[in-house]
């Protein structure tokens, strides 16, 4: 089953963490020093907040899947809708290992979708190409652009379309 993915900046973690938790009437599922995410059933959604540099708002929407063959379906649907679709494979984004796909809807609002297969101890790992801005784990205008170019213009990973 899908989940509805809504990731914010905020400029103090405590008092969001605070706030958030009397909101959801839950303590979050994941805490660490500069993260905090809740997994929420009712209404079912993956619900993060980060303190990691980007103006405090929505950072970013998205679509969490259970597989990779579910995550590759939904990629075919962002890819005929029309956006680029950019590939992030074995991303360390949030403390979290997945596998991704960036795109962007009409008005600029940025759309991760993402099957996620393990922990990670770090925020996001050094090396990887979307992490360059040191905020949310979501890839910065030049960094989707080389993404897109070197994939072809078709981003769906196991999609069988590239």
């Amino acid at each position: 089953m899908n989940r509805f993915h809504v990731h914010l900046n905020v400029s103090n973690l405590d008092d969001s963490i605070r706030f958030y938790s009397q909101l959801f009437a839950t303590a979050p599922a994941v805490v660490k020093g500069d993260y905090a995410k809740w997994m929420l059933e009712d209404p079912r959604v993956n619900f993060a907040i980060s303190t990691t540099g980007r103006t405090p708002g929505i950072d970013h929407l998205g679509i969490q899947v259970d597989s990779g063959e579910e995550l590759a379906s939904l990629g075919q649907r962002l890819d005929a809708a029309g956006s680029t679709v950019v590939p992030e494979p074995d991303a360390t984004c949030c403390y979290a290992r997945s596998d991704k796909m960036w795109t962007e809807d009409p008005q600029g609002t940025r759309w991760e979708t993402f099957h996620t297969f393990g922990d990670a101890v770090t925020y996001y790992a050094a090396d990887n190409a979307c992490s360059n801005d040191g905020a949310a784990c979501s890839p910065g205008p030049a960094v989707a652009q080389a993404n897109a170019e070197r994939a072809g213009g078709c981003c769906v990973p196991a999609s069988g379309c590239c």
